[in-house]
């Protein structure tokens, strides 16, 4: 396994402004009635009620990050309701200065498409990560935008052999492999909570859901052969250490180590 490596997951709620300026809704129009009549117009056409993915407003970002001087995780959180842009630019700053694998699930599909569209509206610059060999030769044969390189991996594709049939949700592979899954919340509680004013607890989802990513990686790197079974149980070790420390400031860690059996 090569270092460093930045495993990510968004959290996303609805975009009601741009919705409402795509719309032409009078500003007087509350955003609970903006949304609601989209969503009524969506189900009549016999439509998804899930938003787009340009219409996706980023809430939070968050990483583990591993490279040799240990394994930390952070998030980028839009607290006021007008900080996406800034968090964006965050999270591809530290891909600009790492230049880390990056391994998410799902993120091929729904995730970085996101940050693609959301980044384009606020004048985001992530020039390492668009960088196919232009600036860079070795970007050429291994680039974060092509869907068969290494440099992004989406596991969740990888997994299924680029077979969107063949997908898994994250929550069963992480519980089968033996790891917590998803504790208290699931995407589609997101948008309640947000309305609720539970930032914190959406930060806290994401990142167990982030950190059931990178165990996953884990356990796919043993598999590839990319870490020996030692190897793999010293990094397994070195989780539940920085989960145990982490658990005294915050508890959604130590229900996490709890539903680890």
């Amino acid at each position: 396994m090569t270092w460093p490596v930045l495993v990510f997951d968004i959290e996303s709620i609805p975009d009601v402004a741009g919705l409402r300026a795509l719309r032409g809704d009078s500003p007087d129009v509350p955003d609970a009635d903006v949304y609601a009549a989209w969503v009524a117009q969506r189900k009549e056409n016999g439509q998804s009620d899930f938003m787009p993915l340009h219409l996706q407003r980023v809430l939070v970002i968050s990483a583990v990050f591993r490279n040799a001087e240990g394994l930390r995780v952070h998030s980028f959180v839009d607290q006021d309701g007008l900080s996406e842009g800034r968090i964006i630019q965050k999270f591809f700053a530290t891909v600009e200065k790492h230049a880390p694998q990056l391994v998410s699930w799902n993120g091929g599909g729904f995730d970085l498409p996101v940050l693609h569209y959301r980044g384009l509206q606020h004048g985001v610059v992530a020039d390492k990560y668009w960088d196919m060999g232009e600036d860079d030769r070795e970007f050429k044969w291994n680039n974060y935008i092509s869907r068969y390189h290494m440099r992004h991996l989406d596991l969740m594709d990888l997994l299924a052999l680029y077979q969107p049939k063949n997908n898994a949700p994250l929550d069963a592979m992480a519980k089968l492999c033996g790891f917590p899954g998803k504790l208290g919340m699931d995407g589609a509680a997101v948008y309640p909570a947000y309305l609720a004013g539970k930032i914190d607890d959406i930060r806290r989802y994401c990142e167990t859901d982030v950190m059931n990513t990178y165990l996953v990686y884990c356990r796919f790197q043993k598999m590839r052969g990319g870490l020996l079974d030692a190897e793999y149980q010293q990094e397994i070790g070195l989780v539940r250490e920085s989960l145990a420390q982490w658990a005294l400031q915050e508890p959604h860690w130590h229900e996490y180590l709890q539903a680890w059996v």
